[in-house]
């Protein structure tokens, strides 16, 4: 029994003067005694002055029973038991003289506290029922209710409780007053400081360089909040990395964005490869802290810290960095102590190797002196040994390769930062399309690179992309150093020169391979043969000039313990090139060229040859006379700078027999060349209707080998008006990314008489953020919920197609489609619910097959209707629409089998009838039926009743009325004599062929001889 349902048995108003009575009337004043009086002086029961003895509680506590017994409804408890609880509940009023507490607290403690307490002090006697027990547990509650209400209205009570909380307030402040006394504020300079130095912090940081760039219109500055891009961090160690030939793919492991790796881990060690974006999250760090305030950033480049004399102490923090701004004594120390730091130390690689070990050292001390704080150690990837600094919790993680969206992202803040957008989408183009290209943009420094001299040439890359590749080394191994002030390089000064010739001999020597990896101890072998050919060394071995090309030079890197390869395949290829052409060996090259791989190797070559050299090339290739290696000369040719104008017209004109491919057949073919092709593909401008559908063929073909690069192709011809180039456009979706290839392609198409179909659950979202399609298929098991849900404006769609659904149940949901008016419902076997359909403006409907037929006939609309499977009952008119105006009926397999046409006749509006494939013979009177229907012109028969029910057309009356006749599946002319004689007004015959058996029209004229023949597109 709830206390709530007790109290509506024990009304208030003749409780609480029972209760009143169980103590003393007060005396005025707040009971400001030093020994305040306690509950047990104010009970009525005790005392000298008692007002009521025991038995008078024993008698209150027998009426309050009473009452609660004598009240309507069901008795609380059995009758038998009334005494002892009434006892029980005596023996707890009176345990009130024995607390010792006054009312303020007792009020405090609360009326459940109150009633548990006297509960203790006299449970209820062994052998209650539960019922009792409850009763008592309630009864007590309410009572204590009413005690403590009681007490609140005291006149005593409201000053005694203001005289405890001022007592409380005062000793509350003399504990923070001890506080304060043991930790003493910070200074207020403190503040003050961290309001100047944090907007310092946020404005010098927040700007991108790149360093060793000098172009004309690029400058080398950006704001970061516009250009920076958030990377991801990997803790596999070597993300992104190709495997070797013979191994399967690297295992990825969770990967999360690199600026929130700090909110899991507070110490992080992070790796990244030259240009990576390592100095760039630092920044970002730095700014974002110091604009949110929550923590205090502190940037310390150790190439800075170097070279001012031993690792500073946090007093020197500022200082050691140039910051122009003097801190408060002892503020740095404050900061690390209270654990609000968030220290950014940048470029372990950039200070001499026996410098790192005191770096680790210092690192030591500082976060042993100052835990709690957040730290951020960068480094390239081989500077230092695996889990350098895991003994001090430091989680090591490595920058990962940017991706296609990432590299989108980069390209399109870039442009916006450089106030350029109208280069942008050019550049996405070219990298998606050329595949040397996009292997290089995979770090901010590359992208960034690529972008200034995109620019720079006004939306045109250097011709050829020699030139890009000579600034991005120039950049790598020379500029970039010294630009950012680096001292000399640890181990031998090498130029860049010296640096190139042994970086080609490394190339050229992974090119012959086959591979993208050697061992450590290869490469130390061709550098030691490289070796005498340059400038003597003095003390510097191979393995020491290795070791600087691994750590400084940004084109090398060490992936695993003992294996070295390119950062880069396209530096592989460029330089293995480049080293071929200065050694001669183009007849090596040219006799790989039936290898793909050697691709770019051959391009790459023709850039660096001389123009004799480039002739030989050439025709080499064109020697060969496939298209492939035609298409690889084409692409040369962007190459040469200097050629021989008869090759240079040679090439273009065996290339121009290939590309534009004119035919659909054309275009597959074309597609076997491989990728390469898509960067040679042109239009849509200049280009046929014919050649604009083989290219997008050719396109789509390759989009399983290069899906960046076909969208980029099939991109350009969104706009086109053409409608079968606009088919393919949309029958294409499925090889493509779906998010990406709706925005990019589908969202612009022209949609006048064009389906779009929808199969997976991703082409479904992707469906509904695009602007409404009229018509529309949806392939897969797919509920209609799930369906209409998809569609952006579900009132919009007149075309539905819902094909090979397994999950397709009541049709009830497509009423949302409020215009819809055809409707095709294929190998959907679960299908119900076609009645509810009545209220759409539906005129066209295909059935193949559905579960039940039987609401057809609520469909009064339709004027064509397809169905091919059994129709119940006897008669046509039992289950088609009595009350449609039918003018095309389609019967096929099975839909004759129990009804024949027995009441065809009912649709006098028919103009074309469909038949089979049907599986029974057609009799006499079928045909008659058919001979009723006077506006019947057009007649469908399928091959197979020609074929494999000759009865039927025996039984066929003549039909002068049938103007033109079609025969799909046609596989021969057995038969058509009869058919023909039966027909004397046909004037035109369509034919269509069964797969394998191609029949010629001369074979048929004969028999039709005068009527036009044609062919079934379909």
């Amino acid at each position: 029994m709830d206390p709530a349902v007790l109290g509506g048995r024990l009304a208030s108003s003749l409780v609480a003067p029972l209760l009143k009575r169980l103590f003393r009337a007060e005396g005025p004043g707040a009971g400001l005694v030093d020994k305040p009086v306690r509950l047990s002086a104010l009970v009525s029961f005790r005392g000298e002055q008692r007002t009521l003895t025991e038995p008078d509680v024993h008698r209150l506590a027998g009426r309050i029973v009473a009452q609660a017994v004598d009240s309507p409804g069901e008795p609380p408890f059995p009758a038998d038991e009334r005494i002892a609880v009434t006892d029980t509940l005596a023996r707890r009023l009176l345990a009130l003289g024995d607390l010792d507490m006054d009312d303020v607290q007792t009020v405090r403690l609360g009326h459940r506290e109150l009633a548990k307490t006297l509960h203790r002090a006299a449970p209820a006697p062994d052998g209650l029922s539960t019922d009792s027990c409850h009763f008592l547990d309630h009864a007590t509650e309410w009572a204590c209710l009413n005690i403590l209400e009681f007490f609140t209205r005291r006149s005593t009570f409201v000053a005694r409780t203001l005289v405890e909380q001022t007592r409380a307030q005062a000793e509350l402040i003399a504990k923070i007053d001890e506080l304060l006394t043991r930790s003493p504020r910070p200074d207020g300079r403190d503040t003050a400081f961290e309001r100047r130095y944090l907007p310092y912090v946020a404005e010098r940081h927040n700007h991108l360089t790149i360093f060793g760039l000098d172009l004309r219109d690029s400058p080398d500055r950006w704001p970061l909040e516009v250009a920076y891009l958030s990377l991801e961090a990997s803790a596999d160690g070597e993300p992104g990395r190709a495997a070797a030939s013979g191994e399967g793919p690297p295992a990825r492991t969770g990967r999360m964005p690199a600026d929130e790796t700090l909110d899991k881990d507070p110490r992080v060690l992070l790796r990244g490869d030259a240009g990576s974006g390592k100095t760039t999250l630092v920044q970002w760090l730095a700014v974002t802290a110091a604009r949110e305030g929550t923590h205090i950033p502190y940037v310390l480049p150790l190439r800075t810290l170097v070279r001012t004399g031993p690792l500073p102490a946090p007093t020197a923090f500022l200082s050691a960095v140039g910051c122009p701004l003097t801190p408060p004594d002892g503020w740095a120390e404050r900061v690390l102590t209270a654990g609000r730091a968030l220290v950014l130390v940048d470029g372990l690689d950039e200070i001499p190797e026996a410098g790192r070990h005191g770096t680790r050292d210092w690192l030591r001390s500082l976060i042993h002196a100052y835990p709690g704080n957040r730290w951020l150690l960068t480094t390239r990837p081989t500077a230092v040994r695996a889990e350098w600094l895991s003994q001090e919790g430091f989680r090591e993680l490595s920058l990962a390769p940017m991706g296609r969206d990432e590299v989108a992202t980069f390209v399109h803040r870039w442009h916006r930062a450089a106030h350029a957008p109208e280069y942008e989408q050019r550049l996405l183009d070219s990298l998606r399309t050329k595949r040397d290209l996009a292997r290089l943009a995979t770090n901010p420094l590359m992208c960034g690179l690529i972008c200034a001299l995109h620019r720079e040439r006004r939306g045109y890359l250097p011709t050829g992309r020699k030139e890009l590749y000579d600034a991005a080394l120039s950049m790598l191994l020379s500029r970039r150093d010294r630009e950012r002030g680096m001292g000399a390089a640890e181990g031998p000064e090498l130029g860049e020169a010296a640096q190139v010739e042994m970086l080609q001999r490394l190339a050229y020597a992974l090119v012959l391979s086959g591979r993208t990896e050697m061992t450590l101890q290869t490469a130390g072998r061709i550098v030691e043969s490289a070796l005498p050919t340059l400038a003597p060394a003095g003390k510097w071995d191979a393995p020491d000039i290795l070791r600087v090309l691994l750590l400084r030079s940004g084109v090398l890197r060490r992936p695993a313990e003992d294996v070295m390869d390119f950062v880069h395949r396209t530096f592989q290829d460029y330089l293995g090139a480049r080293y071929a052409v200065e050694e001669g060996h183009l007849d090596v090259l040219t006799g790989h060229a039936d290898d793909t791989r050697w691709e770019d190797v051959i391009r790459m070559a023709v850039a660096h040859a001389r123009p004799a050299e480039r002739v030989r090339v050439l025709r080499d290739l064109l020697a060969r006379d496939t298209p492939r290696l035609t298409l690889l000369a084409l692409a040369c040719l962007e190459h040469a700078t200097a050629l021989h104008p008869a090759v240079r017209t040679e090439v273009e004109e065996r290339a121009a027999a290939l590309i534009p491919p004119r035919t659909t057949g054309a275009a597959r073919e074309l597609a076997e060349a491989g990728p390469l092709v898509l960067e040679l593909l042109p239009g849509p401008e200049g280009l046929t209707d014919e050649e604009a559908l083989g290219v997008t063929v050719t396109a789509s073909v390759l989009a399983s080998q290069e899906p960046d690069g076909a969208l980029a192709v099939l991109r350009r011809f969104r706009d086109h008006p053409d409608h079968d180039v606009r088919r393919q456009l949309a029958g294409t979706w499925h090889r493509f990314g779906a998010g990406a290839y709706a925005a990019e392609v589908l969202d612009h198409l022209d949609r006048s008489d064009l389906f779009l179909t929808c199969e997976s659950p991703a082409q479904l979202a992707a469906l509904a953020r695009m602007r409404p399609w009229p018509d529309l298929a949806f392939e897969g098991p797919h509920s209609a919920e799930e369906i209409v849900a998809a569609v952006p404006e579900p009132g919009t769609v007149t075309t539905l197609g819902i094909l090979r659904n397994s999950r397709l149940t009541d049709l009830g949901a497509l009423r949302r489609c409020t215009a819809l008016n055809r409707l095709v419902i294929y190998e959907c076997p679960d299908a119900t619910g076609l009645e509810r359909l009545r209220p759409l403006p539906l005129t066209e409907l295909v059935l193949d097959p559905v579960a039940d037929l039987t609401g057809l006939r609520f469909l009064p609309s339709l004027t064509l209707l397809a169905v091919a499977q059994e129709l119940p009952g006897a008669d046509l008119a039992d289950v088609l629409p009595a009350e449609a105006p039918l003018g095309v009926l389609s019967l096929g397999r099975h839909s004759t089998d129990t009804t024949g046409l027995r009441g065809l006749g009912h649709w006098k509006t028919l103009h074309t009838l469909r038949l089979g494939p049907l599986t029974t013979e057609l009799t006499a009177a079928d045909w008659q039926e058919v001979a009723g229907l006077p506006a019947l012109t057009g007649l469908s028969l399928n091959a197979s009743i020609i074929r494999d029910l000759p009865a039927s057309i025996g039984c066929m009356p003549e039909l002068p009325g049938i103007e033109v006749l079609w025969i799909p599946s046609m596989d021969g002319t057995e038969h058509l004599a009869a058919l023909a004689s039966r027909l004397p007004g046909v004037h035109t015959v369509v034919l269509g062929h069964r797969p394998g058996h191609f029949v010629p029209l001369s074979e048929v004229q004969p028999l039709f001889p005068d009527a036009v023949l044609a062919r079934d597109r379909d």
